[in-house]
């Protein structure tokens, strides 16, 4: 990029809808159309060719693919700048662009106004996004975000993690069976596990190891931290979750 001209590259397989980028960046005077494809083996030789600085790819090409052609194109010259502007929207389409290497992503919805400010970004260096795409991506990583934090106590099932912090929240064996329409019987037995396994010998240590990992609610709502006895008459007096 120089100083004063971002040189585009243009492609997209009509020819009126490629004509009328061309137009648009006509009155532009940041950008230079350095050239045009209509598919995606000659967007990647063009690019070769023109060096651009952006390259403004549809994805739905003859010949090659625009993802193919990104890839090519971002291997080829790491510092051109690949904008993705076309018609699909679903997740498949945008992930597979952004592994290729696209630095945005914008659908052909968007205002001329809207494209101009994206190309300008994506010359500077900047990751551009349209305003739902930015949602998407945003919605998947905070997806896999919260999928890769440990798991508190990898030792317990669910349905053990699940009590554990009803427990550490001051609940009782009752109020849980309740809770999850289960049988006290049952919740005594899922209790008396992960007393085992998380190798404490009763409800209070238990408490105590799980609020020390963050696991319970008894502090922030307002209940007393103590265990509270159990008067369920079904369990025996030395059952392990009394």
């Amino acid at each position: 990029m120089t100083d004063t001209t971002l040189r585009v590259l243009v492609v997209d397989d009509h020819p009126v809808f490629r004509d009328g980028l061309v137009g648009a960046f006509a009155t532009v005077p940041e950008v230079e159309v350095c050239g045009t494809a209509g598919d995606g083996q000659d967007a990647v030789r063009e690019s070769e060719r023109l060096r651009p600085d952006v390259v403004l790819m549809d994805l739905n090409l003859p010949t090659m693919s625009g993802v193919e052609a990104t890839r090519a194109i971002v291997d080829a010259g790491p510092g051109v700048a690949v904008l993705v502007l076309t018609m699909l929207d679903d997740p498949d389409s945008v992930f597979a662009a952004l592994r290729a290497g696209a630095r945005g992503y914008l659908l052909k919805g968007s205002r001329p106004e809207e494209i101009v400010s994206a190309v300008l970004a994506a010359g500077q260096g900047e990751a551009v996004f349209g305003p739902g795409i930015a949602d998407r991506v945003l919605a998947y990583f905070s997806a896999t975000r919260a999928r890769s934090r440990p798991v508190p106590f990898p030792e317990l099932t669910d349905r053990e993690r699940e009590i554990l912090e009803l427990i550490a929240s001051g609940e009782r064996n009752t109020d849980i069976a309740r809770r999850l329409y289960i049988s006290p019987k049952t919740v005594r037995n899922h209790v008396s596990n992960i007393f085992s396994k998380l190798h404490v010998a009763d409800r209070a240590e238990a408490i105590a190891l799980a609020r020390d990992a963050g696991v319970g609610s008894a502090a922030t709502e307002g209940r007393d931290p103590r265990p509270r006895a159990d008067p369920d008459p079904a369990a025996p007096p030395t059952a392990p979750a009394e």
